[in-house]
């Protein structure tokens, strides 16, 4: 183990090289460029909102971040669990003609998301200062905290999807589904007032998606600083992740190539 994260870091030059060159394929030509990371989710919220502030009553300028906040994380969840799934694959080239530890496919995908999930932050944290300017405080350092939180969540679990996507092809396209009932089965969009009024309070309570939005909820719109309980949940999804991770890689490292 210790000897791949070596090497790893040893490929660091390589895999930064991906990321930077994701990001300029990404807004390539594009008058807007990296703003688009900002404007989408902004676009996407106003619409949401407008119908369901209806549905549940609630006020828009207050119910936005709500969506914002899920609607920026939830993005980069699908980016990573998705593009991972696929990162073996659309790096068959690299990876038959060099000696690289295959997790850096993966990494790629979880370092160019952060980036788009930094830049789209800036669009939450400007709407909350405007419409909750009450809430801002030293427990906003705590939505901080997000970041590595989320990455090394997702890092193992986008290389898992990797191994398994490399021999089963049905798998990127079963994972639309799959992520689609873990978003229904989470507070992403609904707000976690009404799993519990419809005593649902399973879905929040041992749901990992609800103790990670907290991490960014809990400061930026209540004020509060994230429960000990959010961060063991968190932690906990990450050591769980890592674990298969080592597991399944130890197996299959050296059978992907012959699946490409």
């Amino acid at each position: 183990m210790r000897e791949y994260l070596i090497g790893i870091w040893a490929a660091r030059y390589f895999w930064m090289h991906l990321v930077m060159s994701d990001l300029r394929a990404r807004w390539r030509r594009s008058f807007f460029g990296i703003f688009w990371s900002m404007l989408q989710p902004l676009g996407l919220t106003i619409l949401i909102s407008i119908v369901f502030s209806r549905i549940f009553n609630s006020s828009i300028a207050e119910y936005a971040p709500y969506i914002l906040s899920g609607v920026i994380v939830w993005e980069y969840i699908v980016f990573n669990v998705t593009g991972g799934a696929l990162a073996f694959v659309q790096a068959d080239a690299y990876i038959k003609q060099t000696r690289h530890p295959l997790a850096i496919y993966t990494l790629r995908n979880v370092l160019s998301g952060m980036i788009i999930l930094s830049l789209a932050s800036v669009s939450l944290i400007g709407w909350v200062l405007v419409v909750m300017p009450q809430n801002f405080g030293w427990s906003w350092l705590a939505a901080l905290t997000i970041f590595p939180i989320i990455g090394i969540i997702l890092w193992p679990w986008a290389t898992v999807m990797a191994y398994f996507s490399a021999r089963f092809r049905d798998l990127p396209h079963a994972l639309g589904l799959i992520l689609q009932a873990i978003w229904f089965i989470s507070p992403v969009y609904f707000e976690a007032s009404v799993f519990r009024s419809g005593n649902l309070h399973v879905l929040l309570d041992y749901n990992p998606i609800y103790h990670l939005l907290q991490l960014v909820r809990a400061p930026l719109l209540h004020g509060e600083w994230p429960t000990l309980t959010n961060y063991l949940w968190c932690f906990g999804a990450a050591m769980v992740m890592s674990l298969l991770a080592v597991v399944v890689g130890r197996t299959a490292e050296k059978r992907v190539i012959f699946y490409l």
